[in-house]
């Protein structure tokens, strides 16, 4: 039993050990200047331990994305995360915005630059471009739930279909880069405005409300 135990363990850190050589790679060169050979190196593996473990290279990109969105490598979906539930079971439509927002800087900081070797390898590989539309729309389908869970705490100022359109574009990589990396803000800073700009977009004031048809 020990011995099975040191073999998964052993086992556990090669395949980490590939992801993180992996990922240093394709934020470094990109998904086409990154080879699979490159990777075995820097693991420090034979290449046939990468194919054997993986499968292929968009496979490899897959899995970096995968466990760089979740921080682990649990199967987890995000929307069974804890963050997740904490967000629904907020009664405060603000801090329900504000507890998203710090998740969705928690899951950026981690996974914007891997987003980034998805998102500009797509348009020359069928394979990386279904990888990014199929991210894309789970981001969409969380965010969709999320506006749905301010809905039924608050009237918003637009329908839940615009609203998750709002929390997909401002939550997003895209514009998660520009501010952090091309303009230089922290994370921290990032979150703040996230947070007030959502507030200002979605949320409606009390004066609002109580001028609302029927009250």
């Amino acid at each position: 039993m020990t011995e099975k135990i040191g073999r998964a363990e052993r086992t556990r850190r090669t395949r980490a050990r590939m992801l993180d050589a992996a990922r240093a790679l394709f934020v470094e060169r990109g998904y086409a200047g990154t080879s699979v050979e490159a990777v075995a190196a820097a693991a420090g593996v034979a290449t046939p331990t990468i194919y054997f473990t993986f499968g292929s290279k968009r496979v490899l990109l897959k899995e970096v994305l995968d466990v760089s969105v979740a921080g682990d490598d649990s199967a987890v979906p995000t929307m069974e995360r804890p963050w997740f539930a904490e967000a629904l079971a907020e009664p405060d439509p603000a801090a329900q915005l504000r507890l998203q927002v710090r998740a969705a800087r928690r899951i950026l900081e981690r996974a914007a630059a891997v987003l980034e070797v998805v998102r500009a390898a797509a348009p020359a590989d069928d394979e990386v471009a279904a990888l990014w539309r199929v991210n894309q729309e789970q981001r969409l389908t969380v965010q969709r739930r999320l506006a749905a869970a301010l809905a039924g705490k608050t009237r918003l100022r637009h329908d839940v279909d615009t609203a998750a359109d709002i929390l997909f574009a401002v939550l997003g990589p895209e514009l998660f880069g520009v501010l952090t990396t091309t303009r230089g803000w922290s994370s921290a800073r990032w979150e703040d405005w996230a947070v007030d700009s959502l507030a200002v977009q979605l949320l409606t004031s009390r004066e609002e409300r109580d001028d609302a048809p029927g009250r």
